[in-house]
């Protein structure tokens, strides 16, 4: 009964979250739902940046890739690589899933840094990357989370669910409780470094509006990039772990 109210407190946490906020937002009223009008602007922006892309790399494939169609064929390479490494023989319908997580942090992050959301008013709020909302990274850590239980159970069964009294069922509220933290931890990993990321960057153009900016920017797409290549690793590691079960 302590683990299950455990859990309850948990997901009632994660449900809280949406209520955290960091400034001023535009919000639209969907339903009875309020929600941040701001992300779904910017997050439809990130989506039709993908899929023009995409689009265009695929639009007159060539035998020997040149241009767009290289580059795009290097990025597949790149995510299968990645799947492969972490999800082991069986990562082939897993690249579609790893691979739209990693693209769509990726380019969310990449822009926050880049493009000039200022410009563009609202009532209230301003924009910014996806990635800058918890809601945006709660959504995908619990995307994240249904998926690598889909994949323990679609490979094991209901004997999936052994793994939690192993080693020792001593063990089972901590195994149980892991489930829980790890949505948490991918949740608040990627959304407090990008928030981290922008605010010092707002700080130091406010100070020092001229040079002075510019390296910490080049380090904000850096440091975008590698939060990008974390989320996607460790949820491929979670899909491999739930594969493979418990070590």
């Amino acid at each position: 009964m302590n683990v299950l109210s455990c859990s309850i407190t948990t997901l009632n946490g994660l449900y809280d979250l949406s209520g955290v906020e960091v400034g001023q937002h535009f919000y639209w009223k969907i339903g009875g739902f309020q929600v941040h009008g701001q992300v779904l602007i910017t997050s439809w922006v990130v989506i039709a940046i993908l899929l023009g892309s995409a689009a265009l790399a695929v639009r007159n494939p060539q035998t020997i890739p040149t241009g767009g169609q290289n580059f795009f064929e290097y990025v597949l390479e790149f995510i299968r690589d990645v799947s492969k490494t972490q999800i082991g023989e069986e990562y082939g319908p897993w690249v579609p899933f790893i691979g739209t997580m990693f693209l769509f942090i990726f380019v969310s992050n990449w822009a926050g840094a880049l493009l000039p959301w200022k410009i563009i008013q609202l009532p209230h709020g301003e924009l910014a990357a996806p990635t800058n909302d918890i809601n945006t990274t709660v959504a995908l850590a619990l995307l994240t989370s249904v998926a690598y239980f889909y994949a323990g159970l679609t490979k094991k069964g209901l004997g999936y669910f052994g793994k939690y009294i192993q080693p020792t069922p001593i063990l089972l509220p901590i195994n149980i409780l892991e489930d829980f933290t790890k949505p948490l931890s991918l949740s608040f990993r990627l959304f407090g470094n990008i928030l981290a990321d922008e605010l010092v960057v707002v700080v130091l153009v406010s100070l020092v509006p001229s040079v002075v900016p510019i390296p910490v920017m080049f380090l904000g797409l850096f440091t975008s990039g590698i939060q990008a290549l974390i989320f996607a690793t460790l949820a491929a590691a979670y899909i491999g772990e739930s594969m493979e079960g418990h070590h």
